[in-house]
């Protein structure tokens, strides 16, 4: 099922929201846990000494296929520069990027991370009319990139059922999803969280933002992620990330809409110009 993708729609009003992002650090935690995702990060990118890089590089890509006017294009460059990334993994497993159910898995956090920003970020409540039709829009977007349509469920309720028996049964803890894991609990003085900057910016931003970016990751993982890899999580943390959520809700009602717009397009430009010359940068 898919359905138009197109200004106005449901998916590109809450992928043009800012707060289509705060979900972004648990997407791409569980990118890392799928044995396919983590071995190519881990193999084919400099992630180990840069973690953030990456998504530095890639979300202004992404997004684009869904807000630039040459969408489908922009997801075939995508699709095209992931050619070369296979090999084995530490488990002599062999893995390629554009083996269908891996090349769906990444694109399905990005689904996912669309509907978790709509279910915890904003005041409106989708209803089931909506989520059938957000869905068959990223059905849309996920054919742009031009791969195999097999994995891709028919409906929302068959991707809600299929995504959690990937969490459930099929993510494990691949050696870049263990160093990601490690940043995200302790932290750390030598990971750049910003793509440029001096050390003046680095420190204010690791002081503003690493603990509220701990708290949103951890918070918005599903549950079950959460048990299955003794992520530390109680009541306290919960009460901490629900207040976070409401205070988020509240106070979007009083940023006006055009500018929440700008600023994102804004961000996502600034941050693909700085790293455009590094995307899918080859380790060393």
């Amino acid at each position: 099922m898919t359905a138009p993708l197109e200004p106005g729609c449901l998916l590109w009003r809450y992928a043009s929201d800012l707060r289509s992002l705060l979900p972004g650090a648990a997407a791409g935690l569980m990118q890392l846990l799928h044995p396919g995702v983590g071995a190519g990060v881990g193999q084919h990118s400099a992630f180990f000494d840069a973690p953030f890089d990456r998504i530095h590089r890639s979300v202004p890509q992404i997004w684009a296929t869904i807000l630039a006017p040459d969408g489908t294009d922009r997801a075939r460059q995508i699709r095209d520069l992931h050619r070369t990334i296979g090999g084995a993994d530490e488990h002599r497993r062999r893995y390629h990027a554009l083996e269908p159910e891996t090349f769906w898995w990444a694109h399905a956090t990005f689904t996912w991370e669309i509907f978790k920003a709509a279910e915890v970020f904003h005041p409106e409540t989708l209803t089931a009319e909506d989520h059938e039709r957000l869905y068959a829009e990223t059905v849309t977007w996920y054919s742009r990139y031009g791969v195999s349509m097999r994995p891709v469920p028919p409906d929302y309720a068959a991707f809600r059922s299929k995504f959690w028996h990937v969490c459930a049964k099929e993510l494990e803890l691949t050696p870049a999803a263990a160093r990601a894991l490690d940043i995200a609990r302790s932290g750390s003085d030598t990971i750049s969280l910003l793509p440029v900057g001096g050390a003046m910016a680095e420190r204010a931003g690791r002081l503003v933002a690493e603990r509220p970016l701990r708290l949103v990751t951890f918070g918005c993982l599903p549950p079950i992620v959460r048990e299955r890899f003794d992520i530390p999580w109680g009541p306290m943390d919960q009460a901490r990330f629900s207040a976070l959520a409401l205070a988020n809700r509240q106070g979007y009602r009083m940023v006006p809409s055009g500018l929440n717009h700008w600023a994102l397009r804004n961000m996502l430009r600034y941050i693909g110009a700085q790293t455009r010359e590094q995307r899918y940068r080859p380790a060393a």
